[in-house]
Formats: C-alpha cells, sequence, structure tokens
C-alpha cells in the first residue's frame, strides 16, 4: 500500500475522533472543539471520516457549510486517489 492510503486512513479515524468528541462535548456542554479544527481536518483530508462522523453522529448535519465543505473535500480527495495520484508519477500501491 502506498504512503496516501495510509495517510487518508490515519486522518480520517483523527477526523471521525475529532467529530464524536465534539458531538459528546455539545451533549454534555462541555469545551467544544472548535470549528476551524473540524474543516481544517476535513480539507486536510479527513473528509471521509468527516462524512461518517456526521452520519453516524448527527452531527454538523444541518450546517450548509459543513456538507457543503465536506463533499467537495470527498470530490477532490476521491480523485487524488482515484486519477491524480498517477499522473504525478505514482501507482496506486507502490512508492517510487
Amino acid at each position: 500500500m502506498s504512503i496516501l492510503i495510509y495517510y487518508y486512513a490515519i486522518i480520517s479515524i483523527l477526523t471521525l475522533f475529532a467529530y464524536g468528541l465534539d458531538k459528546i462535548s455539545a451533549i454534555y456542554k462541555l469545551r467544544r472543539t472548535p470549528e476551524k479544527i473540524l474543516l481544517l481536518l476535513t480539507i486536510a483530508g479527513g473528509c471521509f471520516g468527516a462524512l461518517l462522523g456526521m452520519i453516524l453522529f448527527r452531527h454538523k448535519k444541518n450546517k450548509l457549510g459543513f456538507i457543503i465543505i465536506t463533499l467537495t473535500a470527498c470530490a477532490a480527495h476521491g480523485y487524488v486517489l482515484l486519477f491524480g495520484w498517477e499522473r504525478f508519477g505514482f501507482k496506486i500501491g507502490t512508492l517510487k
């Protein structure tokens, strides 16, 4: 597997964890994770974890901005995973 796959897996798990932690904090009225952090994690490649977190935790699903940014980031990062990576001279599953 390439380092890119590991990167997306790790950042998505971290983002999913951040969404879950923020949801728990919201329920118990504790200190929340700033929206800037959640969006930064989403844009940095954690969009798949963010999308899963929005669905599983029913968190930030009514905020249009979060939905648009998450779906746009998923489309962009999905393109990189499926097509763009090979344009840079790498094959999925190998490192050169």
